[in-house]
């Protein structure tokens, strides 16, 4: 089945590549890029085919069982905004020339003093040979990475610094999920690059495990009354248990210590990790979302994150040196 997917994604990208992309790069004179557009151009193609999934499937959705009434449409545009940079590539391409470098640098150190990538279809080659099987087994190394890079970025001062942009949506729907700062969007892009590396993950295979994981976490962030059951809701992450993350005094604050950075339910995909290491709460309950020290005094400082995306980003930074 991926053989065919991938067949069906290369012919659609060859096809964007040769009529579309090749002769805008070639036109503004960077054709000794070619190779490095190729690559964007599978971002690119990935990137709308899940645009196409949220505007058709998760869109209908929202409208269909929404928790709360949309009201605050300027924050959602922002939102938008933020989805369009990541998912058409345009983040992948800031990437390209600030962080590619600096890998490939490693890559090339790591190779000059004999070190050889861990594949993960060495470990049990009987079994790890079929693409399915070693592909689910990334999946589950990938997010098992993603907790603990989520847990952390609650845990050290700094961290949530930037990370507090993502929950300071009050109103969240299926683009929120993009809804970060860059540096904490690049220091993630690092990570999972290196450990990319690491492992030997194909360039193809991690594009697909990114590919997936965006769009269901765009599916979490969804304004919808959707769970899994008592079952499914302990096999996979559902916009009710990701929802009870944002509550607000909940999900990123240790209970009853409103000083205290902590939290719940930091699974990517998977609420398996939260179960293991005790941060797991499963609720009925659907809570309004967003930081506790946006509420007005005296519940909270009434500090605004700000309302647009260069506000945003300012205020990160700000926050980031405590000059805010």
């Amino acid at each position: 089945m991926l053989s065919v997917i991938d067949g069906w994604l290369a012919d659609l990208e060859g096809m964007l590549f040769q009529h579309v992309v090749l002769p805008v790069v070639y036109a503004v004179g960077l054709g000794g890029y070619a190779e490095e557009a190729f690559t964007g151009t599978e971002w690119l193609v990935i990137g709308l085919l899940q645009l196409a999934v949220m505007l058709l499937v998760m869109v209908p959705l929202e409208r269909w069982r929404p928790v709360e009434p949309l009201t605050q449409r300027a924050a959602v545009r922002t939102d938008m905004l933020y989805t369009a940079i990541h998912r058409l590539g345009l983040f992948r391409l800031a990437m390209f020339f600030t962080l590619d470098p600096f890998v490939t640098a490693i890559e090339g150190q790591l190779h000059l003093l004999g070190w050889q990538r861990v594949n993960v279809e060495d470990w049990w080659p009987a079994v790890t040979a079929n693409p399915l099987v070693s592909f689910l087994i990334y999946l589950v190394l990938f997010d098992l990475l993603g907790y603990w890079y989520h847990r952390l970025s609650h845990t050290w001062r700094w961290w949530w610094c930037l990370h507090a942009v993502h929950h300071s949506q009050t109103q969240m729907t299926l683009w929120s999920d993009n809804r970060n700062h860059l540096l904490d969007d690049m220091l993630r892009g690092l990570v999972f690059a290196v450990a990319a590396l690491a492992i030997g993950v194909e360039p193809s295979q991690f594009l697909m495990l990114v590919a997936l994981s965006q769009l269901h976490q765009s599916l979490q962030h969804a304004n919808v009354r959707l769970h899994f059951g008592t079952i499914g809701e302990r096999l996979l992450v559902s916009p009710r248990f990701h929802r009870t993350h944002h509550a607000i005094g909940i999900g990123h604050e240790a209970q009853g210590q409103p000083a205290r950075l902590g939290g719940c339910n930091y699974g990517v995909l998977f609420p398996w990790w939260d179960m293991l290491f005790g941060t797991a709460r499963f609720t009925s309950d659907y809570a309004a979302t967003g930081i506790r020290d946006q509420l007005p005094p005296p519940a909270g400082k009434g500090r605004d994150y700000g309302a647009h995306l260069l506000a945003q980003q300012w205020y990160g930074i700000k926050r980031l040196f405590r000059r805010a």
